[in-house]
Protein backbone atom coordinates (compact mmCIF):
# COMPACT_ATOMS: atom_id res chain seq x y z
CA UNK A 1 0.00 0.00 0.00
CA UNK A 2 2.87 2.37 0.78
CA UNK A 3 4.40 1.86 -2.67
CA UNK A 4 1.02 2.60 -4.28
CA UNK A 5 0.62 5.70 -2.11
CA UNK A 6 4.14 6.85 -3.03
CA UNK A 7 3.26 6.64 -6.74
CA UNK A 8 0.18 8.80 -6.31
CA UNK A 9 0.27 12.58 -6.69
CA UNK A 10 1.68 14.42 -3.68
CA UNK A 11 -1.68 16.14 -3.20
CA UNK A 12 -3.17 12.84 -2.08
CA UNK A 13 -0.53 12.44 0.63
CA UNK A 14 -1.11 16.03 1.72
CA UNK A 15 -4.82 15.32 2.16
CA UNK A 16 -4.13 12.07 3.99
CA UNK A 17 -1.78 13.82 6.43
CA UNK A 18 -4.31 16.53 7.27
CA UNK A 19 -7.22 14.07 7.49
CA UNK A 20 -5.18 11.81 9.79
CA UNK A 21 -4.65 14.78 12.10
CA UNK A 22 -8.35 15.59 12.09
CA UNK A 23 -9.25 11.96 12.83
CA UNK A 24 -6.89 12.00 15.82
CA UNK A 25 -8.51 15.20 17.14
CA UNK A 26 -11.95 13.60 16.85
CA UNK A 27 -10.80 10.95 19.34
CA UNK A 28 -10.71 13.64 22.05
CA UNK A 29 -13.52 15.49 23.75
CA UNK A 30 -15.95 16.98 22.91
CA UNK A 31 -16.22 14.41 20.09
CA UNK A 32 -15.00 11.37 22.06
CA UNK A 33 -14.64 9.11 18.99
CA UNK A 34 -11.70 7.36 20.63
CA UNK A 35 -11.25 4.49 18.07
CA UNK A 36 -10.28 7.12 15.50
CA UNK A 37 -7.03 7.71 17.39
CA UNK A 38 -5.68 4.41 16.04
CA UNK A 39 -6.59 5.35 12.47
CA UNK A 40 -5.08 8.80 12.83
CA UNK A 41 -1.79 7.41 14.15
CA UNK A 42 -1.72 4.83 11.37
CA UNK A 43 -2.51 7.43 8.72
CA UNK A 44 0.41 9.62 9.76
CA UNK A 45 2.87 6.72 9.56
CA UNK A 46 1.61 5.58 6.17
CA UNK A 47 1.93 9.09 4.79
CA UNK A 48 5.42 9.58 6.22
CA UNK A 49 6.63 6.20 4.95
CA UNK A 50 5.37 7.06 1.47
CA UNK A 51 7.19 10.41 1.47
CA UNK A 52 10.01 10.98 -1.00
CA UNK A 53 12.70 11.73 1.52
CA UNK A 54 13.04 13.31 4.94
CA UNK A 55 11.88 16.72 3.77
CA UNK A 56 8.57 15.26 2.67
CA UNK A 57 8.25 13.29 5.91
CA UNK A 58 8.75 16.48 7.92
CA UNK A 59 6.20 18.32 5.79
CA UNK A 60 3.56 15.63 6.24
CA UNK A 61 4.21 15.60 9.97
CA UNK A 62 3.65 19.36 10.05
CA UNK A 63 0.41 19.03 8.08
CA UNK A 64 -0.77 16.32 10.47
CA UNK A 65 -0.07 18.65 13.40
CA UNK A 66 -1.98 21.50 11.78
CA UNK A 67 -5.02 19.29 11.24
CA UNK A 68 -4.81 17.70 14.69
CA UNK A 69 -4.26 20.85 16.72
CA UNK A 70 -6.30 23.14 14.49
CA UNK A 71 -9.41 21.15 15.39
CA UNK A 72 -8.39 19.94 18.85
CA UNK A 73 -7.43 23.41 20.12
CA UNK A 74 -9.98 25.45 18.17
CA UNK A 75 -11.43 26.68 21.49
CA UNK A 76 -8.42 29.00 21.79
CA UNK A 77 -10.03 31.34 19.28
CA UNK A 78 -12.35 32.69 22.01
CA UNK A 79 -9.27 34.36 23.50
CA UNK A 80 -7.80 35.73 20.28
CA UNK A 81 -7.71 34.24 16.81
CA UNK A 82 -4.04 35.16 16.73
CA UNK A 83 -3.53 33.10 19.89
CA UNK A 84 -5.00 30.05 18.16
CA UNK A 85 -2.78 30.49 15.11
CA UNK A 86 0.32 31.02 17.22
CA UNK A 87 -0.28 28.04 19.50
CA UNK A 88 -1.17 25.66 16.66
CA UNK A 89 1.78 26.86 14.58
CA UNK A 90 4.35 26.37 17.33
CA UNK A 91 2.99 23.06 18.62
CA UNK A 92 2.75 21.65 15.07
CA UNK A 93 6.53 21.84 14.83
CA UNK A 94 6.70 18.93 17.25
CA UNK A 95 4.75 16.81 14.78
CA UNK A 96 7.18 17.90 12.07
CA UNK A 97 9.84 16.32 14.28
CA UNK A 98 7.61 13.27 14.76
CA UNK A 99 7.46 12.79 11.00
CA UNK A 100 11.25 12.83 10.85
CA UNK A 101 11.58 10.34 13.70
CA UNK A 102 9.11 7.91 12.13
CA UNK A 103 10.90 8.15 8.79
CA UNK A 104 14.29 7.56 10.40
CA UNK A 105 12.95 4.55 12.30
CA UNK A 106 11.55 3.11 9.06
CA UNK A 107 15.06 1.91 8.21
CA UNK A 108 14.53 -0.86 10.78
CA UNK A 109 12.27 -3.90 10.50
CA UNK A 110 11.13 -2.92 14.00
CA UNK A 111 9.89 0.47 12.85
CA UNK A 112 6.39 0.11 14.41
CA UNK A 113 8.01 -0.08 17.86
CA UNK A 114 10.28 2.86 17.13
CA UNK A 115 7.38 4.88 15.72
CA UNK A 116 5.27 4.23 18.84
CA UNK A 117 8.18 5.25 21.05
CA UNK A 118 8.54 8.38 18.92
CA UNK A 119 4.99 9.40 19.87
CA UNK A 120 5.85 9.07 23.56
CA UNK A 121 9.07 11.03 23.08
CA UNK A 122 7.28 13.89 21.31
CA UNK A 123 4.58 14.04 23.99
CA UNK A 124 7.29 13.98 26.65
CA UNK A 125 8.97 16.93 24.96
CA UNK A 126 6.01 19.22 24.25
CA UNK A 127 4.63 18.61 27.74
CA UNK A 128 7.80 20.29 29.05
CA UNK A 129 9.11 22.62 26.34
CA UNK A 130 8.96 25.47 25.53
CA UNK A 131 7.89 27.61 28.48
CA UNK A 132 7.24 24.57 30.72
CA UNK A 133 5.26 22.88 27.97
CA UNK A 134 1.69 22.53 26.76
CA UNK A 135 0.89 18.83 27.13
CA UNK A 136 -2.84 19.21 26.56
CA UNK A 137 -3.63 16.78 23.71
CA UNK A 138 -1.76 13.58 24.53
CA UNK A 139 -3.05 10.28 23.16
CA UNK A 140 -3.44 8.99 26.71
CA UNK A 141 -6.10 11.60 27.49
CA UNK A 142 -8.42 10.28 24.77
CA UNK A 143 -9.00 6.80 26.23
CA UNK A 144 -11.12 7.51 29.34
CA UNK A 145 -14.12 5.69 27.83
CA UNK A 146 -12.18 2.95 26.04
CA UNK A 147 -11.27 -0.59 27.18
CA UNK A 148 -7.73 0.69 27.66
CA UNK A 149 -8.82 2.96 30.52
CA UNK A 150 -8.00 0.32 33.13
CA UNK A 151 -4.33 0.78 32.27
CA UNK A 152 -4.30 4.23 33.86
CA UNK A 153 -3.59 3.10 37.44
CA UNK A 154 -0.85 0.81 36.11
CA UNK A 155 1.09 2.93 33.62
CA UNK A 156 -0.51 6.38 33.70
CA UNK A 157 -0.98 8.70 30.74
CA UNK A 158 2.47 7.97 29.19
CA UNK A 159 1.80 4.23 29.23
CA UNK A 160 -1.66 4.59 27.69
CA UNK A 161 -0.21 6.88 25.00
CA UNK A 162 2.32 4.15 24.24
CA UNK A 163 -0.40 1.50 23.98
CA UNK A 164 -2.49 3.65 21.62
CA UNK A 165 0.57 4.39 19.48
CA UNK A 166 1.53 0.70 19.37
CA UNK A 167 -1.91 -0.33 18.16
CA UNK A 168 -1.96 2.52 15.65
CA UNK A 169 1.45 1.52 14.28
CA UNK A 170 0.23 -2.07 14.13
CA UNK A 171 -2.64 -0.92 11.90
CA UNK A 172 -0.15 0.91 9.67
CA UNK A 173 2.12 -2.16 9.54
CA UNK A 174 -0.84 -4.30 8.43
CA UNK A 175 -1.93 -1.76 5.79
CA UNK A 176 1.65 -1.61 4.57
CA UNK A 177 1.31 -5.18 3.31
CA UNK A 178 -2.19 -6.62 3.57
CA UNK A 179 -2.09 -10.27 4.53
CA UNK A 180 -3.89 -12.68 6.85
CA UNK A 181 -0.66 -13.29 8.71
CA UNK A 182 -0.19 -9.63 9.52
CA UNK A 183 -3.87 -9.29 10.36
CA UNK A 184 -3.62 -12.13 12.86
CA UNK A 185 -0.47 -10.62 14.43
CA UNK A 186 -2.21 -7.24 14.72
CA UNK A 187 -5.33 -8.75 16.27
CA UNK A 188 -3.32 -10.88 18.69
CA UNK A 189 -1.10 -7.97 19.70
CA UNK A 190 -3.99 -5.57 20.22
CA UNK A 191 -5.88 -8.18 22.24
CA UNK A 192 -2.81 -8.84 24.38
CA UNK A 193 -2.39 -5.13 25.07
CA UNK A 194 -6.08 -4.78 25.96
CA UNK A 195 -5.86 -7.83 28.22
CA UNK A 196 -2.77 -6.48 29.96
CA UNK A 197 -4.53 -3.13 30.41
CA UNK A 198 -7.56 -4.83 31.94
CA UNK A 199 -5.43 -6.08 34.83
CA UNK A 200 -5.60 -2.53 36.13
CA UNK A 201 -8.98 -3.49 37.57
CA UNK A 202 -6.99 -5.32 40.23
CA UNK A 203 -5.63 -1.99 41.50
CA UNK A 204 -8.22 -1.19 44.12
CA UNK A 205 -9.00 2.31 45.38
CA UNK A 206 -6.95 3.24 48.42
CA UNK A 207 -8.08 1.94 51.78
CA UNK A 208 -10.92 4.04 53.16
CA UNK A 209 -9.94 5.41 56.55
CA UNK A 210 -12.90 7.71 57.13
CA UNK A 211 -15.01 10.26 55.31
CA UNK A 212 -15.53 13.99 55.19
CA UNK A 213 -18.49 16.11 54.11
CA UNK A 214 -17.37 18.67 51.53
CA UNK A 215 -19.46 21.58 50.32
CA UNK A 216 -18.86 23.07 46.88
CA UNK A 217 -20.00 26.28 45.23
CA UNK A 218 -20.15 27.11 41.51
CA UNK A 219 -21.18 30.75 41.60
CA UNK A 220 -21.46 31.34 37.85
CA UNK A 221 -19.71 33.79 35.55
CA UNK A 222 -20.68 36.02 32.62
CA UNK A 223 -18.42 34.11 30.22
CA UNK A 224 -17.25 35.24 26.82
CA UNK A 225 -13.55 35.10 26.06
CA UNK A 226 -10.79 37.10 27.69
CA UNK A 227 -13.17 39.09 29.86
CA UNK A 228 -15.34 36.14 30.83
CA UNK A 229 -14.94 36.79 34.56
CA UNK A 230 -16.82 40.07 34.21
CA UNK A 231 -16.14 43.33 36.06
CA UNK A 232 -13.98 43.31 39.17
CA UNK A 233 -15.36 41.26 42.08
CA UNK A 234 -18.22 39.82 39.97
CA UNK A 235 -17.10 36.25 40.64
CA UNK A 236 -16.61 36.85 44.36
CA UNK A 237 -20.09 38.34 44.67
CA UNK A 238 -21.59 35.40 42.75
CA UNK A 239 -19.72 32.95 44.94
CA UNK A 240 -20.98 34.66 48.09
CA UNK A 241 -24.59 34.69 46.87
CA UNK A 242 -24.51 30.97 46.06
CA UNK A 243 -22.73 30.21 49.34
CA UNK A 244 -25.54 31.92 51.27
CA UNK A 245 -28.05 29.72 49.41
CA UNK A 246 -26.06 26.64 50.37
CA UNK A 247 -25.90 27.74 54.02
CA UNK A 248 -29.66 28.33 54.02
CA UNK A 249 -30.21 24.79 52.71
CA UNK A 250 -27.92 23.39 55.40
CA UNK A 251 -29.84 25.31 58.08
CA UNK A 252 -33.11 24.00 56.67
CA UNK A 253 -31.84 20.43 56.83
CA UNK A 254 -32.08 19.83 53.07
CA UNK A 255 -28.29 19.58 52.81
CA UNK A 256 -25.92 17.85 55.24
CA UNK A 257 -23.60 19.94 57.38
CA UNK A 258 -20.26 20.28 55.56
CA UNK A 259 -16.90 19.92 57.28
CA UNK A 260 -15.51 22.50 54.85
CA UNK A 261 -16.54 24.23 51.62
CA UNK A 262 -14.61 24.65 48.36
CA UNK A 263 -14.66 27.71 46.12
CA UNK A 264 -13.05 27.53 42.65
CA UNK A 265 -9.91 29.04 41.22
CA UNK A 266 -10.21 32.81 40.67
CA UNK A 267 -13.12 33.06 43.09
CA UNK A 268 -11.40 36.33 43.94
CA UNK A 269 -9.88 38.39 41.15
CA UNK A 270 -8.09 40.65 43.64
CA UNK A 271 -5.94 40.00 46.66
CA UNK A 272 -8.40 39.66 49.59
CA UNK A 273 -5.71 40.95 51.97
CA UNK A 274 -5.15 44.14 49.98
CA UNK A 275 -8.56 44.82 48.43
CA UNK A 276 -10.91 45.71 51.29
CA UNK A 277 -14.16 44.86 49.51
CA UNK A 278 -12.90 41.47 48.30
CA UNK A 279 -11.72 40.66 51.82
CA UNK A 280 -15.10 41.65 53.21
CA UNK A 281 -16.93 39.37 50.74
CA UNK A 282 -14.78 36.37 51.63
CA UNK A 283 -15.11 37.05 55.36
CA UNK A 284 -18.88 37.26 54.96
CA UNK A 285 -18.96 33.83 53.31
CA UNK A 286 -16.77 32.30 56.04
CA UNK A 287 -18.90 33.85 58.77
CA UNK A 288 -22.15 32.65 57.17
CA UNK A 289 -20.85 29.10 56.86
CA UNK A 290 -18.99 29.07 60.18
CA UNK A 291 -16.85 26.39 58.54
CA UNK A 292 -13.43 26.45 56.85
CA UNK A 293 -13.54 27.71 53.28
CA UNK A 294 -10.99 26.66 50.62
CA UNK A 295 -10.74 29.84 48.56
CA UNK A 296 -9.19 30.11 45.11
CA UNK A 297 -7.62 33.56 45.30
CA UNK A 298 -5.32 35.88 43.41
CA UNK A 299 -2.50 37.19 45.60
CA UNK A 300 -0.30 40.17 44.82
CA UNK A 301 3.46 39.60 44.74
CA UNK A 302 5.92 38.29 45.63
CA UNK A 303 7.47 41.13 43.59
CA UNK A 304 6.23 44.27 41.90
CA UNK A 305 4.07 43.50 38.86
CA UNK A 306 3.72 39.87 39.93
CA UNK A 307 0.88 37.73 41.22
CA UNK A 308 0.20 34.19 42.37
CA UNK A 309 -2.84 31.94 42.11
CA UNK A 310 -3.42 30.44 45.54
CA UNK A 311 -5.65 28.04 47.41
CA UNK A 312 -6.26 29.44 50.89
CA UNK A 313 -7.60 27.40 53.79
CA UNK A 314 -9.66 30.12 55.51
CA UNK A 315 -10.73 29.11 59.00
CA UNK A 316 -13.58 31.08 60.65
CA UNK A 317 -11.54 31.45 63.83
CA UNK A 318 -7.90 31.20 62.82
CA UNK A 319 -7.96 32.95 59.46
CA UNK A 320 -5.73 31.53 56.69
CA UNK A 321 -3.87 28.57 58.18
CA UNK A 322 -2.64 26.79 55.01
CA UNK A 323 -1.78 27.89 51.47
CA UNK A 324 -1.03 26.16 48.19
CA UNK A 325 0.41 28.16 45.28
CA UNK A 326 -0.55 26.91 41.83
CA UNK A 327 2.42 25.35 40.05
CA UNK A 328 1.07 24.85 36.53
CA UNK A 329 0.71 28.32 35.06
CA UNK A 330 -0.35 28.82 31.45
CA UNK A 331 2.14 30.51 29.12
CA UNK A 332 0.52 33.52 27.43
CA UNK A 333 -2.50 32.97 29.66
CA UNK A 334 -1.12 33.61 33.14
CA UNK A 335 2.39 34.73 32.29
CA UNK A 336 4.15 36.08 29.24
CA UNK A 337 7.51 34.53 28.33
CA UNK A 338 10.07 37.08 27.15
CA UNK A 339 7.67 39.73 28.39
CA UNK A 340 9.86 42.78 27.81
CA UNK A 341 10.43 41.74 24.19
CA UNK A 342 6.94 40.56 23.26
CA UNK A 343 4.62 43.08 24.91
CA UNK A 344 5.69 45.98 22.66
CA UNK A 345 5.36 43.73 19.61
CA UNK A 346 2.02 42.14 20.57
CA UNK A 347 -0.03 44.66 22.61
CA UNK A 348 -2.90 42.16 23.01
CA UNK A 349 -0.75 40.25 25.50
CA UNK A 350 -1.44 43.01 28.01
CA UNK A 351 -4.69 41.19 28.84
CA UNK A 352 -2.59 38.70 30.83
CA UNK A 353 -2.02 41.35 33.49
CA UNK A 354 0.62 40.93 36.16
CA UNK A 355 3.11 38.15 35.67
CA UNK A 356 2.09 34.94 37.47
CA UNK A 357 4.76 33.25 39.57
CA UNK A 358 4.41 29.48 40.11
CA UNK A 359 4.64 27.70 43.42
CA UNK A 360 7.22 25.02 44.11
CA UNK A 361 5.52 22.69 46.58
CA UNK A 362 3.07 19.79 46.11
CA UNK A 363 -0.59 20.63 46.51
CA UNK A 364 -1.14 18.81 49.80
CA UNK A 365 -2.62 21.02 52.51
CA UNK A 366 -2.48 19.62 56.04
CA UNK A 367 -5.40 21.24 57.85
CA UNK A 368 -7.57 20.85 60.90
CA UNK A 369 -11.35 20.52 60.86
CA UNK A 370 -13.72 22.00 63.43
CA UNK A 371 -14.00 18.70 65.29
CA UNK A 372 -10.22 18.53 65.73
CA UNK A 373 -9.54 15.96 63.02
CA UNK A 374 -6.45 16.44 60.88
CA UNK A 375 -6.95 16.13 57.12
CA UNK A 376 -4.54 16.12 54.17
CA UNK A 377 -6.37 17.83 51.30
CA UNK A 378 -4.85 17.27 47.85
CA UNK A 379 -5.38 20.26 45.54
CA UNK A 380 -4.88 20.63 41.80
CA UNK A 381 -5.62 24.02 40.30
CA UNK A 382 -6.79 23.97 36.67
CA UNK A 383 -3.68 23.67 34.46
CA UNK A 384 -1.93 21.61 37.17
CA UNK A 385 -3.90 18.72 35.68
CA UNK A 386 -1.72 18.67 32.58
CA UNK A 387 1.41 17.74 34.57
CA UNK A 388 1.71 14.07 35.53
CA UNK A 389 4.00 14.68 38.48
CA UNK A 390 1.71 17.30 40.01
CA UNK A 391 -1.11 14.76 40.15
CA UNK A 392 0.98 11.81 41.24
CA UNK A 393 2.71 13.58 44.10
CA UNK A 394 -0.62 14.15 45.80
CA UNK A 395 -0.76 10.46 46.64
CA UNK A 396 2.95 10.13 47.37
CA UNK A 397 2.67 13.06 49.80
CA UNK A 398 -0.25 11.58 51.69
CA UNK A 399 -3.36 13.35 50.35
CA UNK A 400 -6.50 11.77 51.77
CA UNK A 401 -9.04 13.59 49.58
CA UNK A 402 -8.52 15.33 46.23
CA UNK A 403 -10.21 18.45 44.87
CA UNK A 404 -9.70 20.35 41.62
CA UNK A 405 -10.30 24.09 41.57
CA UNK A 406 -10.69 25.64 38.15
CA UNK A 407 -11.85 28.74 36.31
CA UNK A 408 -13.25 28.05 32.85
CA UNK A 409 -15.35 31.20 32.47
CA UNK A 410 -13.44 32.33 29.39
CA UNK A 411 -14.14 29.02 27.62
CA UNK A 412 -17.85 28.62 28.27
CA UNK A 413 -19.53 26.87 25.37
CA UNK A 414 -16.28 25.43 23.95
CA UNK A 415 -14.64 22.01 23.90
CA UNK A 416 -11.93 23.13 26.33
CA UNK A 417 -14.21 22.45 29.28
CA UNK A 418 -15.00 18.91 28.12
CA UNK A 419 -11.32 18.21 27.45
CA UNK A 420 -10.32 19.36 30.92
CA UNK A 421 -13.07 17.34 32.60
CA UNK A 422 -11.88 14.25 30.68
CA UNK A 423 -8.33 14.90 31.88
CA UNK A 424 -9.65 15.03 35.43
CA UNK A 425 -11.37 11.69 34.93
CA UNK A 426 -8.04 10.27 33.77
CA UNK A 427 -6.34 11.60 36.92
CA UNK A 428 -9.03 9.97 39.07
CA UNK A 429 -8.33 6.64 37.38
CA UNK A 430 -4.56 7.05 37.70
CA UNK A 431 -4.81 7.79 41.43
CA UNK A 432 -7.85 5.54 42.02
CA UNK A 433 -9.34 8.35 44.09
CA UNK A 434 -12.57 10.33 44.06
CA UNK A 435 -12.02 13.85 42.72
CA UNK A 436 -14.35 16.76 43.44
CA UNK A 437 -14.20 19.39 40.68
CA UNK A 438 -15.27 22.95 41.55
CA UNK A 439 -15.30 25.65 38.88
CA UNK A 440 -16.52 29.21 38.50
CA UNK A 441 -19.11 28.46 35.84
CA UNK A 442 -18.79 24.86 34.70
CA UNK A 443 -18.17 22.07 34.74
CA UNK A 444 -18.23 21.12 38.43
CA UNK A 445 -18.79 17.52 39.42
CA UNK A 446 -17.72 14.43 41.31
CA UNK A 447 -15.64 11.73 39.64
CA UNK A 448 -15.35 8.22 41.05
CA UNK A 449 -12.08 6.22 41.25
CA UNK A 450 -13.05 4.24 38.14
CA UNK A 451 -13.53 7.45 36.13
CA UNK A 452 -17.32 7.34 36.18
CA UNK A 453 -19.12 10.60 36.88
CA UNK A 454 -21.32 10.67 39.98
CA UNK A 455 -22.73 14.06 39.01
CA UNK A 456 -21.86 16.92 36.70
CA UNK A 457 -23.21 20.48 36.76
CA UNK A 458 -23.70 22.08 33.37
CA UNK A 459 -21.94 25.07 31.89
CA UNK A 460 -23.41 28.59 32.18
CA UNK A 461 -24.99 27.89 35.56
CA UNK A 462 -24.84 28.48 39.30
CA UNK A 463 -25.06 25.55 41.68
CA UNK A 464 -23.87 24.20 45.02
CA UNK A 465 -24.08 21.10 47.16
CA UNK A 466 -22.44 18.85 49.71
CA UNK A 467 -20.79 15.50 48.93
CA UNK A 468 -19.28 12.79 51.09
CA UNK A 469 -15.65 12.13 50.15
CA UNK A 470 -13.96 9.00 51.46
CA UNK A 471 -10.57 9.60 53.07
CA UNK A 472 -8.14 7.22 51.41
CA UNK A 473 -4.52 6.20 51.56
CA UNK A 474 -2.48 4.08 49.16
CA UNK A 475 -0.41 4.74 46.04
CA UNK A 476 -1.03 3.29 42.58
CA UNK A 477 1.75 1.86 40.37
CA UNK A 478 1.18 4.76 37.96
CA UNK A 479 2.00 7.30 40.66
CA UNK A 480 5.23 5.50 41.45
CA UNK A 481 6.73 4.61 38.11
CA UNK A 482 4.84 5.93 35.05
CA UNK A 483 7.36 8.78 34.88
CA UNK A 484 10.20 6.26 34.83
CA UNK A 485 8.41 4.27 32.13
CA UNK A 486 8.25 7.40 29.99
CA UNK A 487 11.98 8.03 30.45
CA UNK A 488 12.80 4.39 29.63
CA UNK A 489 10.79 4.58 26.39
CA UNK A 490 12.48 7.83 25.37
CA UNK A 491 15.92 6.42 26.19
CA UNK A 492 15.15 3.24 24.25
CA UNK A 493 14.11 5.31 21.24
CA UNK A 494 17.33 7.32 21.34
CA UNK A 495 19.41 4.15 21.55
CA UNK A 496 17.49 2.51 18.71
CA UNK A 497 17.70 5.51 16.39
CA UNK A 498 21.32 6.06 17.34
CA UNK A 499 22.12 2.49 16.36
CA UNK A 500 20.39 2.97 13.00
CA UNK A 501 22.36 6.13 12.28
CA UNK A 502 25.72 4.61 13.28
CA UNK A 503 25.15 1.31 11.48
CA UNK A 504 23.93 3.15 8.41
CA UNK A 505 27.11 5.22 8.27
CA UNK A 506 29.26 2.13 8.76
CA UNK A 507 27.48 0.33 5.93
CA UNK A 508 27.89 3.40 3.73
CA UNK A 509 31.66 3.50 4.41
CA UNK A 510 31.97 -0.21 3.66
CA UNK A 511 30.05 0.22 0.43
CA UNK A 512 32.19 3.13 -0.69
CA UNK A 513 35.41 1.36 0.31
CA UNK A 514 34.42 -1.77 -1.54
CA UNK A 515 33.47 0.18 -4.63
CA UNK A 516 36.81 2.04 -4.59
CA UNK A 517 39.07 -0.99 -4.33
CA UNK A 518 37.08 -3.67 -6.15
CA UNK A 519 38.05 -4.80 -9.61
CA UNK A 520 35.49 -4.34 -12.38
CA UNK A 521 34.99 -8.04 -12.69
CA UNK A 522 33.85 -8.24 -9.13
CA UNK A 523 31.12 -5.65 -9.56
CA UNK A 524 27.65 -6.95 -10.14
Amino acid sequence: MIDALARRPAALRVVLAVVSGVLTALAFQPFNLWPLAFLGVAGLSLTVLAARGYRGAAGYGLLFGLGFLGLGLNWMQVIFLEALFGLVGVESLFFLALGLLIRLGARSRWWPLLAAASWVAIEFTYARFPFNGFGWLRLGYAMADSPLAWAYPLVGVPGVSLIVALIGQGVAWWLQQLSWRRASVLFTGAAALALAASTGVLVAPGTETGSVQVGWVQGGAPGGGVYGLGPARTITKNQLAQTVKLADQVDAGTRPQPDFVVWPENSTDADPFLDAETGRLVQAAVARLNKPLLVGAILAGPGAGERQTASLWWDPRGGVTATYIKRGIVPFGEWVPMRELLLPLIPQLAYVGDQSIPGDRPGVMNVQLDDGRRLAVGVLVCYDLAFDSFAHDLATNGAQVVVVQSSNAMYQGTGQIDQQFAMTRVRAMELRREILVVTTSGVSGLIEPDGSVAFRVGDHSSASGVVSLPERDGITPASLWSGWLELIVVAGLLLGLGYLVISGRMNLRQTRSGAKHARPGNLS
